[in-house]
């Protein structure tokens, strides 16, 4: 086999690889992992069920991927990523909350945070997802409480608090806001909420004679 022949097949492999994710990801956000129809997702790819089974030895395994791949990926772009810029940190985590909130369009709201919906669905009931959903909820709360750290290194935030247990009220308030806004089904709360927590963080900085 000719070297670009063999290029042109592990590419196709993993366009078809990259599809099944990005499907069952929709299908799973929609309706949850239990509900989520294999043939739903063979449907809109136009992958046979064999090709599925060669990339995902199982529906389990495909749903371990969504977590391991695409939601991990998302989180990455969205939540990371961007603290890890540099700047001042509240300015920073303020930024990027703010955005996150903008961005957030009407299916979203409808769905709610597909990390959230597996942890509430999948945790009691499957430890291969529970401890996915916690690994990826440790590195949220990481990514948080390490911006926090530097500013405080820095002097631009307040000596006195404890990083780690900041980092995780914030976490939670995130994924409190979507579940409200997901209840209510209304953008409105979530932007009204999300404003509650920016205010909070505004009281992170540290005072000015201590900058």
């Amino acid at each position: 086999m000719s070297p670009a022949l063999e290029a042109r097949q592990v590419k196709n492999a993993d366009d078809t690889r990259q599809s099944l994710l990005e499907a069952a990801f929709d299908e799973i956000h929609r309706f949850g992992y239990q509900a989520a129809s294999l043939n739903a997702i063979l449907e809109r790819t136009g992958v046979t069920k064999g090709a599925l089974y060669h990339h995902f030895g199982s529906k389990l395994a495909l749903g371990y991927a969504v977590l391991d791949q695409e939601i991990a990926t998302k989180l990455e772009s969205t939540w990371f990523e961007p603290m890890r810029r540099p700047g001042n940190p509240v300015d920073i985590l303020v930024d990027t909350i703010r955005k996150a909130g903008e961005c957030i369009g009407v299916d979203e709201i409808s769905l709610g945070c597909p990390l959230n919906n597996l942890a509430q669905e999948m945790s009691p009931i499957d430890d291969g997802f529970r401890q996915r959903i916690d690994s990826l909820y440790r590195r949220w709360q990481e990514s948080i409480s390490d911006l926090l750290a530097r500013g405080q290194r820095e002097g631009s935030v307040n000596s006195a608090i404890n990083v780690t247990d900041t980092a995780l009220f914030v976490l939670a308030s995130l994924e409190g806001c979507m579940s409200m806004a997901k209840n209510a089904q209304s953008h409105d709360v979530l932007m009204s909420c999300g404003e509650g927590l920016l205010h909070y963080l505004e009281n992170l900085r540290a005072s000015p004679e201590n900058q």
